[in-house]
């Protein structure tokens, strides 16, 4: 069995109509179910979240995107 995982429910998620925990037989339909979970949340979700897709054992888990640092120290002046 492939299991979809969220790693971390967010507000947005719970409100959504997407389902966490969902198993599959055919780890190709997990990988395409996952994919579209991930797209739909980065798309449609309020924004203050990226989200990341990675395989892990039998498991594709959906979880926060590593915020990259840009350097600015938010004082304003770097833009």
């Amino acid at each position: 069995m492939h299991k979809i995982i969220v790693e971390k429910e967010c507000g947005c998620f719970r409100r959504s109509d997407l389902e966490n925990n969902m198993e599959f037989t055919s780890k190709d339909d997990a990988l395409s179910k996952a994919i579209a979970m991930k797209n739909q949340m980065n798309d449609e979700f309020c924004g203050k979240h990226e989200f990341d897709l990675v395989e892990f054992q039998n498991n594709f888990v959906i979880n926060f995107a590593q915020q990259k640092v840009s350097g600015c120290c938010g004082g304003g002046h770097c833009s």
